[in-house]
């Protein structure tokens, strides 16, 4: 795939405010979205996040009233929902150690001093400075599924107009010691939505790009 063909498919892509409740996704496209949230860069390597993949239409009615209305969430073919971790402690970042350990073969040697100071590093911190850490790392996510969904023709909607409290009771997050952060419809864009025409409304590139040489 050349420069032009990435440019275009970027070009196609938009928040859709309207998507067609006949057309499901495969098997293969949820897969690939679930590969690319796996594979998405982390501050650490710690991956404070989790994604639900959504599709049940009964559910997805009723989150609506917990999305500001917003009736996407019930006409997609699936539902992602961002989430973080409520608790980055000394054992969670101990168990990544212990993966890294086996995945790489690494020593405890080398390890140890990574570890120790990453594990007093987050010990000095607040809980309020954790989770808005992690929603940061939520963020990168986001921005990787987008591109991924842009390349492979998938549609979608990120959302932040939601109300995380509810989403948390309804799907039970809270007991799997999550909380959600961002919430993203996808599916293909219904015939009649207005918005898939609009020309993209966005800055000169001189305007948005600082190149010192």
């Amino acid at each position: 795939m050349n420069d032009t063909n990435i440019i275009a498919h970027l070009e196609w892509r938009y928040a859709v405010k309207k998507f067609d409740t006949d057309k499901i996704l495969s098997k293969e496209k949820i897969e690939l979205l679930k590969q690319a949230f796996n594979l998405t860069a982390t501050s650490y390597g710690l991956q404070p996040i989790k994604m639900v993949v959504i599709k049940n239409k009964e559910l997805q009615k009723n989150l609506v009233a917990l999305s500001m209305g917003q009736q996407q969430v019930s006409q997609a073919s699936h539902i992602l929902v961002l989430c973080i971790e409520k608790k980055i402690d000394a054992d969670y970042i101990t168990r990544y150690f212990e993966k890294v350990k086996r995945v790489r073969g690494t020593s405890d040697e080398i390890l140890a001093p990574f570890k120790d100071s990453m594990v007093t590093s987050f010990s000095n911190k607040d809980v309020a400075e954790i989770q808005e850490w992690s929603k940061n790392q939520a963020y990168l996510a986001l921005g990787n599924l987008l591109t991924i969904c842009a390349m492979a023709k998938i549609d979608s909607c990120p959302m932040e107009g939601f109300s995380p409290k509810g989403y948390d009771r309804l799907l039970q997050l809270e007991e799997k010691g999550l909380t959600s952060v961002l919430v993203l419809p996808i599916g293909y864009r219904a015939e009649d939505d207005v918005f898939s025409s609009l020309k993209k409304v966005r800055r000169n590139i001189d305007d948005s790009v600082i190149e010192i040489k």
